[in-house]
C-alpha cells in the first residue's frame, strides 16, 4: 500500500474499531436491560420435560413406599394417611410466574400472587390427581396442610382450588391453611395423633420439619445430612428453583425486595461467593 493511503488506512480502522466498541457497548446495555434472575429458573419449569419427569419420579416412589405400607398393614391399626403442600407439589404454579415475568418482574411479588390466586388458573401438578386417587381407591386419608394469606376468602380460595382439580378429602376436615405462620408441624402432629402418617409430601424441607427454618445455607444443608435416610421414603420433595425457604436462607427473608443489592446478591449465591 502507498504512503499517501496509510491516512485512509488509519482512518478506516479507526471508524472500524468505534464501531466494534460501540456494537459490544450496545449489546451489553441489551444484556443488562434483558437480564433477569427468573429467565432460567421458570423456562425451565415451563419447557423442560426434565422438570415434569421429576415430579412423576416423586409421585411414582411416592406410590410405591405407600403400596409398601398397605401391604404391611394389619386390621385394627390407624388409618393410613399422607400429608401434602399444595403450592407446587400438588398444584401448578407456572402460570403465576410467567404472568410475574410478562410485567418484567424479577423477585417474587406478593401482591400480584394475591391477585393471581383468586384467577382460577391453578391446575394440579403432574401425576399428583393419579397419585391422590390411588389414596383414596385404597382409603388412605389424604391432608393437605399450606401456607397461604389472600385475607377473609383465603381458605375458600384454597378449598376451592381441591375441588376444581378432582382432589379427593377436599373438606375442611382435610384441609388446614395458616395464614400468620409457615409452622405446619403442629398440624402434622394432631394428624399423626390419630392417624398413621406415611408419607410427608413438599416442595419445600420447611414442609417435613420445623427445623428446617434456620437462618443460613450451611446450616440447613447440615440438617439435610442428619435426615437424608428419610428423603425417598418419608420425605418426598418436589423440585422448586424460583421460591421457598432456601431463598431465606440466602436472604435472610423468603421474599426480597427488587433491589440491585439483592439481584447481586443473587450473583453471589451463583457464583458460590454466599456465606
Amino acid at each position: 500500500m502507498t504512503q499517501r493511503n496509510k491516512p485512509q488506512q488509519r482512518l478506516c480502522a479507526s471508524a472500524l474499531m468505534l464501531g466494534i466498541l460501540l456494537s459490544g457497548c450496545a449489546h451489553r446495555s441489551m444484556d443488562s436491560a434483558s437480564a433477569n434472575g427468573l429467565d432460567v429458573a421458570v423456562a425451565w419449569k415451563q419447557t423442560a420435560a426434565e422438570y415434569e419427569a421429576l415430579y412423576y419420579q416423586a409421585y411414582n416412589l411416592a406410590r410405591m413406599q405407600l403400596q409398601g405400607a398397605l401391604d404391611r398393614r394389619q386390621p385394627g391399626e390407624p388409618t393410613l394417611a399422607v400429608i401434602l403442600d399444595m403450592d407446587d407439589t400438588i398444584l401448578d404454579t407456572r402460570d403465576y410466574w410467567a404472568q410475574l415475568l410478562k410485567a418484567d418482574q424479577d423477585f417474587f411479588d406478593d401482591q400480584r400472587w394475591d391477585d393471581w390466586i383468586p384467577q382460577n388458573r391453578v391446575r394440579a401438578a403432574p401425576g399428583a390427581l393419579n397419585f391422590l386417587q390411588f389414596c383414596a381407591a385404597n382409603q388412605v386419608e389424604v391432608f393437605y396442610v399450606t401456607s397461604r394469606n389472600q385475607g377473609d376468602p383465603t381458605y375458600q380460595y384454597a378449598l376451592a382450588h381441591l375441588i376444581e382439580n378432582g382432589f379427593p378429602n377436599a373438606d375442611t376436615d382435610h384441609l388446614t391453611v395458616l395464614t400468620d405462620s409457615s409452622n405446619k408441624q403442629i398440624r402434622q402432629a394432631e394428624i399423626a395423633s390419630s392417624h398413621n402418617v406415611v408419607l410427608l409430601m413438599g416442595d419445600n424441607l420447611n414442609d417435613f420439619s420445623r427445623a428446617y427454618y434456620v437462618d443460613g445455607v450451611a446450616a440447613r444443608k447440615a440438617l439435610l445430612q442428619q435426615d437424608r435416610d428419610l428423603f425417598g421414603s418419608r420425605y418426598i420433595l418436589l423440585p422448586n428453583p424460583t421460591d421457598g425457604h432456601w431463598v431465606r436462607a440466602i436472604f435472610g427473608d423468603s421474599e426480597p425486595l427488587p433491589s440491585n443489592d439483592n439481584r447481586r446478591q443473587w450473583h453471589d449465591a451463583a457464583t458460590g461467593n454466599q456465606p
